[in-house]
């Protein structure tokens, strides 16, 4: 009964936003809203299409304080100025970073992490579990904390600039890789957890590059209802993000911010996995979004794992093995 409950819950849901989303796209945009030539669009530098032509410059990946160390591998802070507006304005963004014990070099995997309540979040959240796997067994983990957490400075007082600028830093984190010493300058591969996903891919999109990439219970909905969907997690019940995405609309084409309107710039190969027991990403989401990939003739493993979670418990070590497996047939020698 109780299952029965939650799926006609998210039925609900799902009607809501499609509703939302027909409304937002019948607001006028921005080529023909005179509201919307009046007012300045600062955002509009993150639309998907913008970026992808955007010469996003490289840094520097600065290893900091020893965390932890093992006999296989040492877990450091690092921290990367750079510009996440594209501008001249400089930011500090931290994360962590695990490098095997070694002369090397290794491949690097470069990792994006989920949704985490900033009051809870330590660094490595998300990703630290799955990265000692890949660092023990021999490659360069990095995974960036991303403004507002960690050690990274205050993110944007623009929900949506938020946002937008996850992006700038996954495409300026892997751009920078050639700064880590024992990286071997060859082999680079992704891998993103749930909002994780929806970065991943929306980075793939940006580059048009061909990392292999590993998601594990991707956010894959069309913005914004990709944002609305997840409104019950906050402590106002969204009323903050539905306000905004109000003036968003009135200004900006939401479609040009959706990552499922670019799957045809993904060049990269891809394992999708899904648990069917996932409470925040319903398992039917991932069949579709698969579906698209192969119809886009996108190389697309798709993984299934009955009675699995969002964070693909009981069964995380076949996971993890299967991440581990994809990497390897990848390897480039």
């Amino acid at each position: 009964m109780r299952k029965i409950v939650v799926w006609v819950l998210i039925s609900i849901t799902f009607i809501l936003i499609g509703w939302f989303a027909n409304v937002a796209y019948r607001l006028p945009k921005s080529s023909s809203n005179p509201i919307a030539q009046i007012k300045p669009t600062p955002l509009l530098k993150y639309s998907i299409e913008n970026l992808a032509t955007t010469s996003i410059p490289s840094s520097k990946i600065e290893i900091g304080d020893l965390i932890s160390q093992t006999n296989d591998y040492s877990t450091y802070k690092y921290h990367m100025e750079f510009s996440p507006d594209l501008s001249k304005n400089l930011k500090t963004v931290s994360g962590i970073i695990n490098i095997p014990k070694g002369v090397g070099p290794f491949p690097t995997v470069v990792m994006f992490r989920g949704f985490v309540d900033q009051k809870t979040y330590v660094m490595g959240t998300g990703t630290q579990p799955s990265a000692k796997v890949f660092a023990k067994n021999g490659y360069i983990t990095i995974a960036p904390d991303f403004f507002g957490f960690g050690e990274s400075d205050k993110e944007s007082n623009d929900i949506f600039e938020t946002r937008f600028q996850t992006w700038t830093t996954a495409v300026t984190t892997l751009k920078s890789l050639s700064t880590i010493e024992k990286w071997d300058k060859n082999n680079v591969f992704i891998w993103g957890h749930s909002n994780g996903g929806q970065i991943a891919l929306t980075t793939l999109e940006i580059t048009g590059a061909t990392y292999p990439t590993v998601l594990w219970a991707p956010v894959t909905m069309p913005f914004p209802g990709s944002i609305l969907y997840f409104t019950y997690e906050y402590d106002d019940q969204g009323k903050y993000i539905v306000e905004h995405l109000s003036d968003f609309n009135s200004i900006y084409d939401s479609s040009k911010f959706s990552l499922t309107n670019y799957i045809d710039r993904i060049k990269a190969p891809i394992q999708l996995n899904q648990g069917t027991l996932d409470s925040e990403i319903p398992y039917f989401l991932n069949d579709s979004f698969t579906k698209q990939l192969k119809e886009a003739t996108i190389s697309a493993t798709y993984i299934k794992y009955s009675g699995n979670d969002h964070n693909m418990r009981p069964n995380w070590d076949q996971a993890v093995e299967n991440a581990m497996s994809f990497y390897k047939s990848h390897l480039l020698k």
